[in-house]
């Protein structure tokens, strides 16, 4: 176990985006805390604000930074802004509301739209504007965070299922591709958080989790820290030989092998 995260990516900028909350948070305070420069992304700029002002609060590096991903014109704004960064975090893809319960028959283009510009578009902007100051660097690290239900498909999240999979073929792809430019490609799946809306309805229905948490055999379900060790390990150069991999951060919901 690493108990000592301080600097083990020190003097390394990260972009995070959809950082304002949930999960994205949780990656840009343990990405500082291990001695990164975080440049915090969300469509909101007084929720980056208020992470940086976490972060700042316990002496880390951080800048906000307002953007929508899906758009490209505001991802290439964004890059004028930051800069180049060594860390590329593609975590912005929480599904619009409403739309993942619903039957497939029951939608249409005007609610597939939105899940696919956020959960796969947007992945391919970003990581496009960095690219190639990595590969002109000879390093970097593009870390996407998708979805068991892209690993193993789910009731009433066809299409961002669909789209949290083709994340990962683009990250398998890419990752033979750049490797031998010092750029390595990964993702983190993730099963059922306790977060957003769900977590909305487990204040009022606490039930809930313990039905939940019977899909899970570590007997919960995710919070929204339980990733974020594994960004910074996947990020490192601890990690330049691991490339192309989707790795499960699910409690044992659905095996890798």
């Amino acid at each position: 176990m690493i108990r000592d995260w301080s600097n083990f990516i020190a003097d390394r900028t990260a972009l995070i985006t959809g950082g304002g909350g949930g999960v994205g948070r949780a990656i840009a305070i343990q990405m500082a805390r291990a001695g990164a420069h975080i440049w915090v992304n969300d469509l909101f700029g007084d929720r980056a604000e208020r992470v940086c002002a976490e972060i700042h609060a316990e002496h880390g590096r951080a800048t906000p930074v307002a953007a929508d991903v899906c758009d490209p014109d505001l991802v290439a704004a964004m890059v004028r802004e930051t800069g180049p960064v060594d860390i590329v975090v593609n975590n912005a893809g929480i599904p619009p509301e409403g739309i993942t319960v619903k039957p497939f028959v029951e939608t249409g283009p005007e609610e597939w739209d939105p899940l696919l510009r956020l959960n796969l578009a947007a992945v391919l902007h970003v990581t496009r504007a960095y690219l190639p100051f990595m590969i002109e660097r000879q390093w970097g690290r593009v870390l996407t965070i998708v979805s068991d239900a892209g690993r193993k498909g789910e009731r009433k999240q066809v299409v961002y299922g669909a789209a949290k999979a083709a994340a990962m073929g683009f990250s398998r792809g890419l990752a033979a591709e750049v490797g031998r430019d010092g750029v390595t490609v990964n993702c983190i799946a993730l099963g059922t958080m306790n977060h957003g809306q769900l977590a909305t309805a487990l204040e009022t229905a606490p039930e809930l989790e313990a039905k939940l948490a019977r899909n899970y055999p570590v007997g919960r379900i995710g919070r929204v820290d339980d990733s974020a060790p594994l960004a910074v390990l996947l990020c490192s150069d601890a990690a330049e030989w691991i490339t192309g991999q989707v790795y499960p951060v699910d409690g044992g919901y659905t095996s890798a092998l």
